[in-house]
């Protein structure tokens, strides 16, 4: 009989024990804490702290009636878009391209302008539609009779005036208009992509060229023609075209494109035997056209750290001006006009969270088409997708 008092003491004890156990508050670690415990731990093993991964919003969004800056409109109208809708390339020897009709079609839907739209719809189908399919040659050069010499297309420029089709489409409620997206979306599907490669569903940069069968390096691909946002909104007119694993594809080369000591893409990439590569007979260089991937990746809110930091160090090293000689290391040129700055500062708004100069929207200093496009859509992207750089 006296083993009860022992027993209850014990699991008296052991009850208290438990209940200390229990009852101790578990005060969770903040943001910093974590982060001074991961920077600790990083210089105990040698290792540099990983960083957080980026906050971005990647939802399919409307371009109709997106841009909130008109008098931007306003002025790229003037400076590049006559009267019957060409879209004029002043630093190229004032020729037009699939491209640029592309991107001003884009600015007419996002700046709800239906006149201007229809006059530019209205030159490329004349004028640029002239293959014996639904993709649309590259270039038309006024000095030269016929004015289109060269029938190959620029898989970028269908993707735009496809994009920009079917934008219009969805916000004007115009039938037409989204079967001729329809047309062209799944002709780029047939026509510019190659299925169930090592890097899977590849981009072409056009019908002709740049296919293994055409090129001993082939295929040979430009990332900056994965227009990414043009991505998430062509299966409103092509659902049936595999989008998505185009995406993936991009983003996949994109992490094996690291060439010289910047870690940056060459202009043209070789992905032969699922490898990247500079490709054959072309400046191993980052420029005038690679600058365009971080914008259409931020304009899309897609991608990892990864993805963005040579580019952020290209922004900082060499300020958002200068095509990088990837062979050597070094500047291979400067890009002197300001519109060029516009997508390293995009850049190091999604990465950095800077601020965007107000300058990159009220800036009226002349420059050409190209750098003039490529601020403007770099302000509409920001507006769409990361409005608090716009302080």
């Amino acid at each position: 009989m006296r083993r009860l008092p022992i027993l209850a003491g014990f699991l008296s004890l052991l009850a208290s024990a438990v209940a200390a156990q229990t009852i101790a508050p578990v005060i969770p670690l903040g943001a910093n804490v974590q982060a001074q415990m991961g920077a600790a731990a990083a210089a105990a093993t040698g290792k540099p702290p990983e960083k957080a991964p980026l906050a971005l919003d990647a939802r399919p969004l409307s371009l109709g009636g997106a841009l909130k800056t008109p008098e931007m409109w306003q002025q790229y109208k003037t400076n590049y878009v006559t009267d019957n809708g060409r879209v004029v390339d002043t630093g190229n020897g004032r020729i037009s391209h699939s491209e640029g009709q592309g991107y001003a079609m884009l600015l007419a839907v996002a700046a709800n302008d239906r006149p201007t739209f229809d006059k530019l719809w209205g030159w490329t189908r004349a004028n640029l539609m002239v293959r014996d399919d639904q993709l649309l040659a590259w270039r038309w050069d006024p000095a030269h009779r016929p004015a289109v010499a060269d029938i190959n297309d620029a898989s970028d420029g269908d993707i735009l005036v496809a994009w920009a089709l079917t934008e219009a489409a969805e916000y004007w409620g115009d039938v037409a208009l989204k079967t001729s997206a329809r047309r062209i979306a799944v002709e780029i599907g047939r026509k510019l992509v190659i299925y169930k490669t090592k890097n899977g569903a590849v981009l072409l940069p056009a019908v002709a060229g740049f296919a293994p069968e055409d090129r001993a390096d082939g295929p040979v691909v430009n990332l900056s023609y994965w227009v990414f946002p043009a991505f998430a909104r062509l299966p409103l007119v092509a659902p049936e075209i595999d989008w998505r694993g185009i995406v993936q594809s991009g983003l996949d080369a994109l992490k094996l494109a690291r060439f010289g000591s910047d870690g940056l893409p060459t202009e043209w990439v070789s992905l032969r035997d699922g490898k990247a590569r500079p490709a054959d007979g072309f400046p191993v260089q980052f420029g005038y056209n690679a600058i365009r991937i971080p914008l259409y990746l931020a304009w899309a809110g897609i991608g990892e750290r990864e993805h963005y930091e040579p580019f952020v160090t290209w922004a900082t090293r060499y300020h958002g001006r200068a095509i990088v000689d990837l062979a050597g290391g070094r500047s291979g040129g400067n890009l002197s006009e300001g519109g060029y700055a516009a997508i390293g500062a995009l850049t190091q708004c999604v990465v950095e969270s800077r601020a965007l100069g107000r300058d990159l929207w009220s800036s009226r200093a002349p420059e050409n088409y190209y750098p003039a496009t490529l601020r403007i859509m770099a302000v509409l992207a920001a507006q769409m997708r990361f409005p608090s750089c716009l302080r």
